[in-house]
């Protein structure tokens, strides 16, 4: 059985909370369930399952979403192996395995302590529940992502760091090599794969923002995040003080969940617009968010980018994060179009990319695994038919295991989200595991309580709710699949 998990940014605590334990918990649970229900064959019998392998597919120890870079001289975009930027990677390395220590110590307790289990069977191939249960091994594989490439570093600095990582969270990767970013470079990572007919990777090549053609230097994204997303908290927090209330500080402080990164704005937007009333004080946030913009817009790793014309990059980025261009209707919308338009398609959905890959097209792959968007998907992408055999091939996005805010569609400003913790794993059986079922995708979602979102001040609640009146309510129809008379149409 191979299961995939992606996104938990575990961060050092310094840009906000972390995934909760119980998390970790629950997917101790989900893959007791998925032992269990693997167990039985598809003739009818059970058999236990022998071994689950347990894919991190990227940005899991986040190591970019850290203060500590605006208090170095070194950024992840300098000399990789100066001595100080490996110093940098291996603190925050270590502190982010402190913090997320009880979370830590539930994925190492999947290998070493026999966490997994099944009921043994019996010679009728039924499973016997009043004997000692059999401990199903796990190997736990660490793929990296846009937010640990450090970890594909190569070199006895960062072996070091791979070697207690390795430790600390009990995986199967060999700690004297760099983590991979695509399967083929581990051969055991390969071979489990295609062993399953499954292609595998993160998902951020596709993203101009945070893959600038080598996987073992910094990106766009990181300068995102390093330079205008954690000084702008910090520099709220600094220079507004007393006038910045807890309300909007703590919705400030929400950034880091925003996907994709470029509607930070929007967000802020949003929160100014609830939990702040002072135009003062409103003004200043702007100033100070498009300050940093256009310091990060004059930086090197901008006007460098090779995936980019830099003129395009420059003034796409500048209407999309700047208050001062002026906002209109539909501006989170028009920052999606332009983000798909650099990735050369026309949705937010990651598909189109699987259908490029090779291993799709000569059909190696039965199924196609991303991450990095955190929208958790399973699009059909083909079905072949030849000789009586079908070969079904579908697109699965691992999600994420992090709060995520997803845009309301009731308001035409666009500066409403809703948030949600997410949980998503993707499984996949061999053989005659789970009655001969090939897949299962399991999403949690579990909303989040009004005490802990943004609470709008009481003039600019009035204010808000004002601009929704019932004659905004959409025409609602039918849904495609009714049957609807022609004698007796359905009326709205």
């Amino acid at each position: 059985m191979l299961v995939f998990l992606s996104d938990l940014h575990l961060t050092d605590g310094t840009c906000g909370p972390n995934l909760h334990p119980g998390a970790f918990h629950i997917l101790a649970e989900r893959l007791r369930y998925l032992a269990a229900r693997a167990s039985w064959r598809a003739g009818g019998g059970y058999q236990p399952v022998e071994r689950i392998d347990l894919v991190l597919l990227g940005d899991v120890f986040d190591l970019i979403r850290s203060e500590r870079w605006l208090h170095r001289r070194v950024k992840p975009w300098d000399d990789v192996n100066s001595p100080e930027m490996v110093q940098t990677v291996a603190e925050i390395a270590d502190q982010i395995a402190v913090v997320n220590e009880p979370s830590l110590q539930v994925l190492r307790s999947l290998v070493v302590q026999n966490a997994v289990w099944v009921a043994p069977a019996a010679r009728n191939a039924q499973p016997v529940y009043n004997a000692p249960p059999l401990p199903v091994s796990v190997r736990i594989f660490y793929m990296v992502g846009n937010h640990d490439w450090m970890l594909r570093l190569r070199g006895p600095a960062y072996d070091q760091v791979r070697q207690r990582i390795v430790h600390q969270m009990g995986l199967a990767n060999p700690p004297g090599q760099p983590f991979p970013h695509d399967p083929a470079e581990s051969d055991v990572l390969l071979e489990t794969l295609r062993r399953h007919r499954v292609m595998a990777r993160h998902g951020d090549i596709f993203d101009p923002l945070n893959f600038n053609d080598d996987r073992s230097a910094s990106s766009l994204g990181d300068a995102l995040v390093v330079q205008l997303i954690n000084r702008f908290v910090s520099e709220v927090g600094q220079q507004l003080q007393q006038d910045a209330s807890p309300a909007l500080r703590t919705g400030l402080r929400e950034l880091h969940h925003i996907r994709p990164v470029l509607l930070a704005p929007v967000w802020i937007e949003g929160v100014l617009e609830r939990a702040c009333t002072n135009p003062a004080v409103r003004k200043h946030v702007k100033q100070i968010w498009d300050g940093l913009a256009d310091e990060l817009l004059d930086m090197g790793i901008v006007r460098d980018c090779v995936t980019w014309s830099p003129v395009e990059l420059i003034d796409g980025l500048s209407r999309a994060l700047k208050f001062s261009q002026g906002r209109s209707a539909g501006w989170a919308t028009k920052i999606a179009a332009w983000l798909n338009g650099q990735r050369g398609v026309e949705t937010s959905s990651y598909y189109p990319h699987a259908l490029a890959e090779p291993d799709f097209r000569n059909r190696r792959a039965r199924h196609i695994v991303y991450g990095h968007t955190h929208q958790s998907e399973t699009v059909p992408l083909d079905a072949s038919h030849a000789d009586g055999y079908v070969l079904n091939q579908v697109y699965f996005n691992c999600g994420t295991w992090r709060r995520v805010y997803q845009l309301t569609r009731m308001t035409p400003k666009e500066h409403e989200f809703v948030p949600a913790e997410n949980m998503t794993l993707v499984s996949f059986f061999e053989g005659d595991e789970r009655g001969g079922r090939p897949f299962e995708q399991w999403t949690g979602m579990l909303g989040v309580g009004a005490e802990e979102t943004v609470r709008p001040q009481r003039a600019t609640a009035r204010a808000h709710l004002a601009v929704h009146p019932a004659t905004t309510v959409p025409r609602i129809t039918p849904p495609h699949f009714a049957a609807v008379s022609p004698q007796r149409p359905v009326k709205p």
